[in-house]
């Protein structure tokens, strides 16, 4: 028992001490902007330095004891099962944009993974050709003309812009987004317990993808930011284009290292 105490306080100083740290170099570091859709990069470093000391300290050692502890199948069934909650929001989101084929396969997709998927443990619309359909309100407000703003590294949330983080706060306060339905769990502790599988799952899903930048990217702040930004670019332009041709989402060559409802997963 004491060596447990032990154990947690010496965990707890050095959060706290990795805390401390990212925060001192955030008020401290004064950088010159590098890119003119980042005008506030000296506090993005310092807020990515955060975020970065949070994640090594305390989400990402979950993570992988996660993916150490819970088999392959486990993980993929409890994966697919907030994936098909999600789909129902990007099905909205769909729908808002007046993409009614999306809104229509997405929807689909709901329907099959829940019944015949087991309730969406199983992603049988994926391995019939249904794949899923990334969208968010960030992307709906995108493509009804409103423009991204400046880069901005959110805390524990990480990657984001202005019109993004907007949307994020705005869809968390009208109680509308892929989390509601766990919010809506009366039970307190089952609530909380799924809100921590979903950040822990979330996470897990990208230390793969954080171990790549870590190995190629030589400075992971900006390799960060760029791959966000091109990938919302992307995620926009492909719903506005004039070409009239629907979008194939099933080889999306851009990496995905950010995720606007989740901790600092991607550094």
């Amino acid at each position: 028992m004491k060596n447990n105490a032990r154990n947690f306080a010496h965990r707890r100083l050095g959060i706290t001490s990795a805390i401390g740290a990212a925060l001192l170099v955030s008020g401290c570091a004064s950088v010159e902007p590098t890119s003119p859709r980042d005008p506030w990069e000296s506090y993005n470093r310092g807020m990515f330095a955060f975020n970065d000391a949070v994640d090594g300290a305390l989400f990402k050692p979950v993570a992988y004891a996660y993916r150490d502890l819970t088999p392959q199948p486990m993980r993929s069934c409890i994966r697919n099962v907030f994936g098909n909650v999600g789909d129902v929001w990007s099905a909205l989101n769909s729908l808002l944009q007046g993409q009614g084929h999306d809104f229509a396969n997405t929807l689909g997709r709901v329907l099959f993974n829940s019944t015949m998927g087991l309730g969406g443990c199983i992603d049988v619309a994926t391995m019939n050709g249904a794949h899923k359909i990334p969208n968010d309100l960030g992307t709906t407000l995108g493509v009804w003309g409103f423009g991204s703003g400046p880069y901005l590294v959110l805390p524990f949330l990480g990657s984001s812009t202005v019109r993004d983080g907007t949307a994020t706060l705005t869809s968390f306060a009208a109680d509308v987004s892929p989390l509601t339905p766990i919010f809506a769990i009366d039970n307190i502790p089952v609530r909380n317990t799924t809100l921590g599988l979903y950040a822990v799952d979330l996470r897990e899903g990208l230390l793969d993808a954080d171990e790549l930048v870590n190995r190629t990217a030589l400075d992971r702040y900006s390799f960060i930011r760029d791959a966000y930004l091109q990938r919302r670019d992307a995620m926009v332009n492909r719903r506005t284009s004039d070409n009239g041709a629907l979008p194939d989402y099933s080889d999306d060559d851009l990496p995905d290292y950010s995720d606007d409802d989740a901790p600092e997963a991607s550094q």
